[in-house]
């Protein structure tokens, strides 16, 4: 097991020598959801995640055909948008793809330069870049098609002082339940289909000059029935990571081809979020109703100590704690992280969250693939799509 980590997580130290600099990026400025009813998925985030009233666009703010609510916990931040006429063509996004993420926002310095420079080297634009006022100040926006219908956003705000961007109000509520502990967003997976995967990594490395730092294929991701690709995209800095996962051979259908299929194209799968306490984290969201993947089966947490000694590292954790709550335990040479993934937060089986915490490792999970496919594999089962 050591041989084979170790070769996935060969040449990360190398990350940073690799990067171009043309796109310097400060880290994510908001992910945007287009939803079925805005108000109420709002609500879901607060009373399930722990998110907190942020800002609001709608009909009181001067926004007539979309609605947009704004929840935050720490460093997070989300959209929820619905629109509000049939008019809207936000309408066809969700009849196509259901709920689903559309824009990933990208906080820069100069988001004029970030669209000239990544038009120039091949992107598709989505958004020429805008000058957006109020009495706060300026935001400047741009924006480029990445894979399906997906779009980030470059957002400037130097020059901004107002709550989130103009247009948007403060939130008020009294209904702010407590956070459950959720920090940043740690990584954002993409799955494309049959084939493109390579085709989108030369896109990020030639568009955005991110850097292929992790690398898995169908023999490392695979259970009896299904398997899949997958490579790590990172910006210079290391803020900003994107795996991107295709399609492989199996004997039943995957996870990947089955989003797609739901999803109806390529688009993200999974928001990844940090926490510094796994524990009492999924503990909270568990007490809410937020639905996890099966747990593994006992020989999974039998091996843990194991696994850990084979990188010389000491599990800080109760195992048995662990094993109740269905949280799974990756190493690397760097250290160890604790990860468990929700069930799809819609009811198409497209977009999911992973809730996990770096106890210094930094790949993403790759000795628990197979435990992991095993879980998603039993959901499929279910709903009639393996």
């Amino acid at each position: 097991m050591a041989k084979k980590v170790e070769s996935v997580n060969y040449g990360l130290e190398k990350i940073f020598e690799g990067a171009q600099d043309f796109l310097p990026l400060l880290g994510t400025d908001f992910v945007e959801l287009y939803v079925g009813n805005a108000k109420q998925a709002a609500h879901y985030y607060r009373s399930a995640f722990g998110f907190q009233t942020y800002a609001y666009k709608g009909l009181e703010t001067g926004s007539k055909d979309s609605v947009s609510y704004v929840v935050m916990q720490d460093k997070i931040r989300i959209i929820l948008t619905s629109p509000l006429n049939s008019k809207s063509p936000i309408n066809d996004h969700i009849v196509k793809h259901g709920d689903g993420v559309k824009v990933i926002a990208l906080w820069v310095e100069d988001a004029k330069l970030s669209w000239e420079e990544t038009t120039k080297r091949g992107a598709k634009s989505y958004m020429e870049p805008t000058v957006e006022k109020d009495e706060h100040g300026e935001i400047v926006k741009s924006g480029i098609y990445t894979y399906g219908e997906t779009v980030h956003m470059f957002i400037e705000r130097k020059n901004y002082k107002g709550q989130f961007l103009p247009g948007y109000e403060k939130w008020v509520s009294d209904y702010n339940p407590e956070p459950v502990g959720l920090k940043f967003i740690d990584h954002m997976v993409g799955n494309v289909g049959w084939n493109e995967m390579n085709t989108w990594v030369k896109w990020y490395e030639d568009v955005m000059g991110f850097v292929n730092f992790l690398s898995f294929d169908d023999k490392q991701i695979h259970t009896e029935y299904s398997a899949l690709m997958s490579k790590v995209m990172s910006n210079g800095n290391g803020r900003i990571k994107f795996p991107i996962n295709e399609p492989a051979e199996g004997k039943k259908k995957s996870q990947i081809e089955e989003y797609l299929d739901f999803y109806e194209g390529p688009g993200v799968q999974h928001i990844a979020v940090s926490t510094d306490d796994i524990i009492k984290t999924v503990s909270d969201l568990r007490a809410r109703g937020i639905e996890f993947l099966s747990t593994p089966p006992d020989d999974y947490y039998k091996a843990i100590p194991g696994r850990l000694e084979e990188f010389d590292h000491e599990l800080r954790e109760d195992i048995e704690r662990l094993k109740s709550l269905g949280i799974m335990v990756d190493a690397d040479e760097e250290g160890y992280l604790l990860q468990i993934f929700t069930k799809p937060v819609q009811d198409r089986p497209t977009l999911f969250l992973e809730i996990i915490q770096r106890m210094g490792a930094r790949g993403f999970g790759a000795g628990n693939f197979k435990a992991l496919f095993q879980s998603i594999e039993r959901e499929q089962g279910l709903r009639g799509t393996l």
